[in-house]
């Protein structure tokens, strides 16, 4: 059995990478997500399943004695991570895409070294800033915690094979998937 290519997509909160992976997901529709499990609430909107699979605190630590995941953080007061099961079942079905911060993809790369490693950055954190700020669904002491991660994530960029730049969301997301297309050509 052939599995797909595994990516790994990172950077901080509000550089894009949503709207990145969605636009990128609407040319790629083979291209498979997976979806991350988190100790945090549901936002509205939000759908158990679909943006994470929600789970408890006390589940998460379990799942985490369990080895359930590839990878896991805890920041922002809550833990995300990478079930195993969610990347062996998604890359049988063909190339796939993970989006999760730097420790999980230093974690991921030792896991699967073929992985490809792509971090958005912002042009300028006066940007950043503002695309935080205009999310208007964000705490003003969130926002600072954001932040002062933002700046960390910033100093392991370099540990990525590829730096995609998002100050035109178009051309970001023509860089990655470009960056896709080149490691998934037959």
């Amino acid at each position: 059995m052939s599995f797909g290519h595994l990516f790994v997509i990172s950077g901080a909160s509000g550089v894009g990478k949503s709207s990145i992976l969605r636009k990128v997901m609407e040319q790629m529709p083979d291209l498979q997500f997976s979806v991350s499990a988190t100790s945090r609430a549901p936002r509205e909107g939000e759908t158990n399943g679909v943006q994470y699979f929600f789970v408890t605190e006390d589940a998460f630590r379990q799942m985490i004695a369990q080895g359930a995941f590839v990878e896991y953080d805890y920041h922002m007061n809550n833990y995300y991570g990478t079930l195993k099961s969610e990347v062996l079942n998604k890359t049988k079905l063909g190339n796939m895409i993970l989006d999760v911060e730097p420790v999980g993809a230093m974690r991921v790369k030792e896991i699967y070294p073929e992985a490809t490693l792509i971090y958005v950055a912002p042009p300028c954190w006066e940007i950043l800033e503002q695309r935080l700020r205009t999310r208007n669904d964000t705490p003003e002491e969130q926002i600072k915690i954001r932040q002062q991660r933002a700046a960390w994530e910033e100093s392991q960029k370099d540990k990525y094979d590829y730096i995609v730049i998002n100050d035109v969301l178009d051309e970001a997301v023509e860089s990655v998937l470009g960056i896709i297309r080149q490691h998934t050509k037959d």
